[in-house]
């Protein structure tokens, strides 16, 4: 469910300012009765239409004379059309969003500081949801600009049958769990199995980063900082890993869904995952199946998760029932059901512990399930809003780079940080 925000939509939310005292979608309609526009990114489908309309029907019947109008976009550039809305005065009063546009929005005016509007709700939802909520830096005020919705994390998968091939024997009573672990595996893998098999993703993420250790932004969030010592160090590791054999030429180009196939396909040891994928490489990945293993998100501190918001427009004309709205969408009770459907995890505390997300079964799906309700519990949002599309495509092209020899990784950090920071 995410998507790109372009450098066209960053200019249009610059004329947000001189619209946005035209008002928002929030009115009053002929009967006398208030109608408040709410929009979610690719979610009218046969899946969850019924769950929204039901939930909607609940809200309006808890509180007569009020109309939720739904509309749903389409993912296909979904960002760029939040900026277009906005800049014309049209976004709506409550919308599902990613933190990445949601910071953008924060910062032309567009969008509403919950902690400030609504002081009590901190509580109602996990600390490291809420913290990835509140942006601050390069003119924003310190504030939460949404409440946090669903949430994604899941465990890393790995080939037991590639890895003893490569030499590398994993005890199941002690498997890896550190990126440091990883690392150590590489000369032996490579050793053995050099071109033929990935033993990991190419090319790390800005999470990869933040998992390691490595600090991503100063404590102002005004520049990014992981074109430090540790983020070198880090980068290094790839490089040694890529010289080592550890990876197939392939690799540097793969994405996330291309790291999916590789895995899938028998050609990569170590894939991070999510609850669910035990059941899709059931499904379409037979042979590796028969040799799959689980262990917790490999990480050196906290296991990534990714965050989906509901925000609130900042002009919105009913500002409290947009409020009470969101809060009620993501409520713990709305959460859980909203996640049973949807594959995800909630934000809201306590919800985790339910038993949907805590099954007793002694198999690998449940297994999965927990490993993920965990990682949620002690997780972290670890990719910085700031951190834009472009951004991730300048990290991933220079890391690229490094790995071939054609510049140091000081040097690919300092150019992406550059980039970014002139971006800010």
């Amino acid at each position: 469910m995410k998507g790109t925000f372009t450098k066209k939509a960053v200019a249009l939310v610059a004329s947000v300012a001189m619209l946005a005292g035209l008002g928002a979608c929030g009115s009053s309609t002929s009967s006398g009765s208030t109608e408040l526009k709410f929009q979610t990114w690719n979610l009218k489908n046969d899946k969850f239409t019924s769950y929204f309309e039901d939930l909607i029907a609940q809200f309006e019947k808890e509180n007569p004379g009020v109309t939720i109008k739904w509309v749903d976009q389409p993912a296909d550039n979904y960002e760029d059309k939040l900026s277009t809305d906005a800049a014309a005065g049209e976004l709506p009063d409550v919308v599902d969003m990613g933190p990445e546009p949601a910071y953008t929005l924060a910062k032309a005016g567009i969008l509403l500081d919950v902690s400030q509007a609504a002081p009590d709700a901190e509580k109602d939802y996990l600390p490291a949801a809420w913290d990835a909520a509140t942006f601050k830096g390069n003119d924003l005020p310190e504030g939460t600009y949404g409440f946090p919705w669903y949430l994604n994390s899941g465990p890393t998968f790995y080939n037991k049958a590639v890895l003893s091939e490569c030499g590398v024997e994993v005890d199941p009573a002690d498997p890896p769990t550190k990126q440091d672990d990883i690392f150590d595996m590489a000369d032996t893998f490579g050793k053995n199995c050099g071109g033929k098999y990935a033993l990991t993703s190419g090319i790390p993420s800005i999470q990869d980063f933040g998992m390691y250790g490595v600090q991503l932004m100063n404590e102002d969030r005004t520049e990014f900082t992981f074109n430090n010592e540790k983020g070198v160090e880090f980068v290094q590791h790839y490089i040694d890993m890529y010289n080592a054999g550890a990876f197939t030429d392939d690799m540097l180009n793969s994405s996330t869904s291309g790291e999916s196939k590789s895995f899938n396909g028998g050609s990569q040891a170590f894939m991070n995952g999510n609850a669910y994928s035990v059941d899709d490489i059931r499904k379409n990945a037979p042979k590796v199946f028969e040799n799959l293993a689980i262990t917790n998100f490999i990480a050196n501190t906290k296991p990534n998760m990714f965050m989906e918001m509901l925000t609130v427009n900042a002009t919105s004309k009913n500002q409290e029932l947009a409020i009470k709205f969101a809060r009620f969408v993501t409520n713990s009770k709305n959460q859980l059901a909203f996640d049973k459907k949807a594959n995800v995890f909630p934000s809201s505390v306590g919800t985790i512990d339910d038993d949907f997300f805590n099954p007793s079964e002694d198999t690998m799906d449940a297994e999965a399930m927990r490993m993920s309700a965990d990682q949620i519990r002690k997780g972290e949002i670890w990719g910085p809003p700031q951190f834009t599309s472009a951004c991730t495509t300048m990290l991933r092209e220079e890391i690229a780079q490094a790995l071939q020899g054609k510049i140091t990784a000081k040097e690919a950090l300092d150019a992406t940080v550059k980039y970014c920071n002139e971006r800010l």
